[in-house]
C-alpha cells in the first residue's frame, strides 16, 4: 500500500527510526482501525521485492517494519530474507490470524476480537500488544498473555479515540499487574506518520 521513513511510534521499539512497509489487504475488520484504506488489497499497486529494498536503502535507518492491513496474508519469507540480506532488522506488526511466515528479528502480536489468531503466532511473539477499547479488553489481554512465552513483552495500549477514558484504567491495571507495560501511540502525539 505504501512505504515511508519515520519513527516507530508504539510498542517495544518506540522512538526508533524505521522504514515502514505497509501491505494492502486485511480481513480482520476492526471498527477502530486507523488505516481502513488498507483493507482492499486490489486497489493498491504491486511492487517487486527489489523495488521495496531499493526504497528502504534510500534512508539511513536499518529497521524495517512490515505492517498492514494484515501482513501475514502473504508469504513473507522472500521479502524478509531480502531485507535481512540488505542489512535490515525485520519487525512485524500482526494480528496473527494467518499462518506464520517470514524471517523476523521482532514479532509484535496484536490480537483482535474480530478474528481468532492462528495458533503458531503464540510461540513466535516477542511482544503482545493488547489494544484497550473497553473494560472487557483487559480479560481478553490476559487470555492471550497466558498463551505466549514467559519472555514475551506484555503491552497494554489505549485505543486512540478512547484514550482519555481508558488511559487511567490502564495505569491502574498495570500498577496492580506489573507484568504489563504501557504502550502509547506516540507518533499521533508527534503528528507524524
Amino acid at each position: 500500500m505504501e512505504a515511508f521513513y519515520t519513527l516507530q511510534g508504539e510498542g517495544q521499539h518506540s522512538g526508533r527510526a524505521a522504514y515502514f512497509i505497509r501491505l494492502g489487504g486485511c480481513e480482520v475488520g476492526c471498527h477502530w482501525c486507523d488505516v481502513k484504506e488498507s483493507w482492499d488489497a486490489s486497489v493498491h499497486p504491486k511492487y517487486s521485492i527489489n523495488a521495496i529494498i531499493d526504497g528502504a536503502l534510500k534512508f539511513p535507518g536499518r529497521l524495517a517494519v512490515i505492517t498492514g492491513g494484515e501482513p501475514l496474508m502473504y508469504n513473507l519469507n522472500e521479502l524478509t530474507g531480502a531485507l535481512q540480506e540488505a542489512g535490515f532488522q525485520t519487525n512485524i506488526e500482526t494480528s496473527g490470524v494467518y499462518p506464520f511466515t517470514g524471517r523476523w528479528d521482532w514479532v509484535c502480536f496484536s490480537p483482535k476480537k474480530f478474528k481468532i489468531p492462528h495458533s503458531d503466532i503464540y510461540r513466535n511473539a516477542n511482544e503482545l500488544k493488547a489494544i484497550i477499547y473497553n473494560k472487557s479488553d483487559f480479560g481478553f489481554a490476559e487470555e492471550h498473555a497466558a498463551l505466549v512465552s514467559n519472555d514475551c513483552t506484555l503491552l497494554l495500549q489505549p485505543e486512540w479515540s478512547k484514550q482519555d477514558l481508558m488511559l487511567p484504567l490502564i495505569i491502574d491495571y498495570i500498577k496492580g499487574n506489573p507484568k504489563w507495560k504501557m504502550s502509547l501511540q506516540t507518533h499521533k502525539f508527534m503528528n507524524i506518520p
